[in-house]
């Protein structure tokens, strides 16, 4: 049986879904002994604002002489938001007859597999949300391998075709493969997990076949014209590469080649489970700074609007902040007056920074996907209700970590308090794949309790989001890791650097920790506090990321652990030219004197 994620009958024959919803194919057939047990389906995926390639993808599985098909497909094209960060989906497991569970491994795989990839956040890379899906389904079958005695062993061959914008990703364990025919010319995408031995070959790595899973990935860029062949080893096992190439450059639609491929198995005496998937790729979408913008709605940027107005129903109470690129006002919706809300409008000249307006799309599309207590995070607004470019937000009453830093000296106590909230927030989004890349007081609210929320998502890196960024590299650079300087798109270690400036900050009451000679040491600014900040702080701030703390949560482990030692944290210990220049340098001065005579002396006296 072959059938789509999910579940949903649909009669032998092409089918056309509609590209604008969550789509699946799903063809039922009867299982039998012989070849008769075929299913077959051909869906195109149309994009509907320029989020996605226009693909046609066909595919035919026929069973084999045993008495159920235990090859499974699964495609899904993904609702249009979900295209620009997760893509379409083609997958095909092929249930191992060794095991008594083959068939429901393929199946389960498949299901599973396409549920778990598209349930995990937006923001994650495709390789990684596809990595952990297949990880945690092979977790699960190889335990109820172990525990059914009826479906002993169950394991399945596995690959998923995953297509974003114009790139591709192959996620396979086993002996499925992968065709790319272009310009003329038939490869093999990766290999097969497969021993070669005397009598032949063995799978070695399979979903549910082992304790542990080698997950094969492999990425590259599609092109226009590109097709592609996803194929069970009941099929290319029987016919050789020159013929594979013939039939998908021969110039048939998808659908025809699949079924032609099949029908060549056959006649090559294949008697296993024959499956082929083709995939023609007609366009790749345009990837500009404007890409995010039109898959979620573009919206126009007109006159900055005054207190006192109203907008899609919010009104304007009074103006919060005053920037060059944008104006904060405090106000409400109309429909819910006693709930203080912050609106942020970019003014009509960010259009002169391609970085400073995707940051306002990047919030926008933020909105409502983030609910940890540290992160203070836009609002869903309805579609239909927003007719200009804004983004809003909970209204918090506090001040920013600078404003409350340049004030006065914080005590340690409270510093290290901040250190670990700040800490926690930044790794919350890090674990979503969220990489702030613009960290410091500023973008730091301390609230009226006490606790902190982390502000200003417009300039985050997120590799599971399509937003072609311009080549200058946002953020501070005050505050900016040596690599993001270079050209780096920022991850975890990156906002290690981030964080231990801002924290350098917090805790000297706002000098940076640069000097003429490289970093100043932290008791030049507060020798009250304790020498092990010093240690800390250097090594956040090492200007070769493989030398620093690899995520802020280290940096939060090491600052608990010095801070709860036994026994009372002392200051460090000043020097003499710490405490007493002049004393110093007149004791050097002296010594200096004294050489000098002694070294006349000697000359005299020889």
């Amino acid at each position: 049986m072959t059938q789509a994620a999910p579940t949903q009958g649909m009669p032998d024959q092409p089918a056309q879904p509609s590209a604008g919803h969550d789509e699946a194919v799903g063809l039922d057939a009867p299982a039998a002994a012989g070849f008769d047990a075929r299913v077959s389906g051909c869906i195109r995926l149309q994009p509907e604002r320029g989020e996605c390639p226009e693909l046609e993808i066909a595919f035919i599985s026929e069973g084999g002489r045993q008495p159920a098909n235990e090859d499974y497909v699964g495609v899904m094209l993904g609702e249009v938001g979900q295209r620009s960060t997760r893509g379409s989906v083609i997958v095909l497991a092929d249930g191992m007859s060794g095991g008594r569970g083959g068939r429901v491994a393929a199946e389960l795989a498949v299901r599973s597999f396409i549920d778990g990839y598209y349930s995990l956040p937006d923001t994650l890379a495709p390789e990684v949300a596809a990595s952990r899906a297949l990880d945690a389904i092979h977790r699960w079958l190889y335990q109820i391998g172990c525990a059914d005695p009826d479906l002993n062993q169950m394991a399945a061959c596995f690959a998923a075709l995953i297509v974003r914008g114009g790139e591709a990703w192959l996620i396979a364990a086993g002996d499925v493969r992968l065709y790319l025919q272009r310009d003329g010319q038939l490869s093999q995408l990766g290999e097969d997990d497969a021993v070669h031995v005397a009598f032949g070959a063995y799978v070695d790595h399979a979903v549910g076949l082992r304790a542990t899973l080698a997950t094969r990935v492999e990425h590259w860029a599609l092109k226009q014209g590109d097709r592609l062949l996803l194929c069970s080893d009941g099929l290319y096992r029987r016919l050789p590469g020159r013929e594979l190439r013939a039939v998908l450059s021969s110039g048939t639609n998808p659908a025809t080649g699949a079924s032609r491929l099949v029908q060549l198995a056959r006649e090559r005496g294949s008697r296993d489970d024959a499956s082929a998937v083709v995939v023609d790729v007609f366009s790749i979408p345009a990837l500009d700074f404007g890409y995010l913008e039109r898959v979620i709605g573009e919206l126009p940027i007109p006159a900055i609007p005054s207190s006192g107005d109203v907008v899609d129903d919010y009104a304007l109470t009074s103006v919060l902040s005053d920037g060059y690129y944008s104006r904060l006002f405090v106000g409400h919706d109309l429909a819910d007056p006693h709930t203080p809300l912050v609106l942020k409008f970019p003014k009509p000249r960010v259009e002169q920074d391609a970085n400073v307006r995707l940051s306002i799309v990047r919030e926008r599309w933020l909105a409502g996907k983030i609910g940890d207590k540290g992160i203070l995070m836009p609002l869903p607004v309805d579609a239909a209700r927003q007719t200009r470019l804004y983004v809003v937000m909970p209204f918090c009453d506090g001040t920013t970590l600078e404003t409350l830093i340049t004030r006065a000296p914080l005590s340690l106590t409270r510093c290290l308090a901040i250190a670990e909230q700040l800490g926690q927030a930044i790794d919350a989004l890090n674990r979503r794949s969220i990489f702030h890349r613009d960290i410091k007081p500023e973008n730091v609210l301390v609230t009226s309790d006490g606790s902190i929320r982390l502000l200003d998502l417009g300039f985050a890196y997120m590799p599971g989001v399509l937003a072609p960024a311009p080549d200058t590299a946002p953020g501070t650079p005050s505050y900016m890791a040596p690599e993001l300087m270079k050209g780096a798109l920022g991850d975890a270690c990156s906002e290690v650097f981030a964080f231990g400036v801002t924290l350098y900050r917090t805790f000297s009451a706002g000098p940076l920790p640069y000097g003429f000679n490289g970093r100043v040491p932290l008791h030049h600014y507060r020798p009250d506090l304790p020498e092990w900040l010093d240690v800390v702080l250097e090594k956040a701030l090492q200007t070769d990321p493989k030398r620093r703390y690899q995520d802020v949560l280290e940096i939060c482990a090491d600052l608990r652990r010095f801070a709860s030692a036994p026994g009372e944290v002392k200051p460090r210990r000043q020097r003499l030219i710490e405490r007493n220049p002049l004393a110093f340098w007149q004791t050097v001065s002296f010594v200096l004197l004294v050489l000098l005579l002694a070294s006349l002396a000697g000359r005299h006296g020889g």
